[in-house]
């Protein structure tokens, strides 16, 4: 079976469309991924200063409440402080619980994994 100059003329111009369609794709999926690590950046970078800007606050907070109820309990000095200790360690336990949650919960680059899922399917539909 031989085949005619305008079937392979046919055959590489649609070739090269899908070609310059992959790319296209690629070049959006690229771009889409840059987007959201510059947005993963930034939002890191936001949370570790308002992070670190709360937790120096709070222990300030922490120790001048500590000092002022130590005034206040006179001579229920330890018993004032192991109660303020064991209720520093439970807000602590809550913290930690809290950031294991968040962590466990993270989804990075989400929509770049939606994107690239939607093109597999597309591919293994009309490829298969």
């Amino acid at each position: 079976m031989e085949t005619t100059p305008q079937a392979n003329s046919n055959l590489a111009e649609s070739a090269k469309r899908m070609g310059h369609r992959l790319l296209a794709v690629w070049d959006n999926r690229v771009e889409l991924l840059t987007v959201e690590l510059q947005e993963a950046h930034e939002r890191a970078r936001l949370a570790v200063f308002l992070g670190g800007g709360a937790a120096v606050l709070a222990l300030l907070a922490g120790m001048a409440a500590t000092a002022a109820i130590a005034v206040a309990a006179g001579k229920f000095l330890l018993v004032a402080l192991i109660i303020l200790a064991v209720l520093y360690a439970a807000g602590a336990f809550i913290l930690v619980f809290g950031l294991a949650r968040l962590w466990r919960d993270w989804e990075t680059l989400s929509g770049t994994q939606d994107q690239l899922r939607k093109d597999r399917e597309c591919l293994q539909k009309h490829l298969g």
